[in-house]
């Protein structure tokens, strides 16, 4: 029964040599020269101009993170609906508690104003319903 298993344990332990080894030997190999040029940004055979370090709005992740979550729940959805007959009541029922928690998840993100662009600072006006003014919007 262990010898099942001798052939992942012997890729995973020469994973586990060849990496460091190969790193070892990189360092060995390659020059040493510190030049200046060597730490400056360089972008398609241009110089850069401005500023090197651009900081990205954090909604762009946010966004991202969340995009990634549906397309995962995807890589689950198809599997499931080529055996959705086999499964019977059980894997509709699964399914739907996943479909649930994720909902959950898009709701809360969305009441949180994570899927809006322009984020407001100031809270509504409870009379109108309205938004804080365009002067107190964040990220313009």
């Amino acid at each position: 029964m262990l010898i099942d298993y001798f052939a992942v344990l012997l890729f995973l332990l020469l994973g586990a040599i060849f990496v460091p080894l190969n790193l070892l030997l990189g360092s060995l190999i390659r020059p040493t020269i510190d030049e200046p040029d060597k730490y400056t940004a360089y972008e398609c055979g241009e110089e850069s101009e401005g500023h090197l370090f651009n900081q990205f709005n954090p909604r762009f992740y946010i966004i991202a993170l969340i995009f990634i979550i549906f397309e995962v729940e995807l890589v689950f959805l198809f599997p499931w609906g080529m055996l959705f007959r086999r499964l019977g009541w059980f894997g509709f029922v699964e399914m739907f508690i996943f479909l649930a928690i994720l909902m959950v998840g898009l709701v809360y993100a969305w009441g949180k104003g994570d899927l809006e662009w322009i984020k407001f600072a100031g809270p509504r006006d409870a009379e109108s319903g309205s938004r804080a003014p365009e002067s107190e919007m964040v990220g313009r």
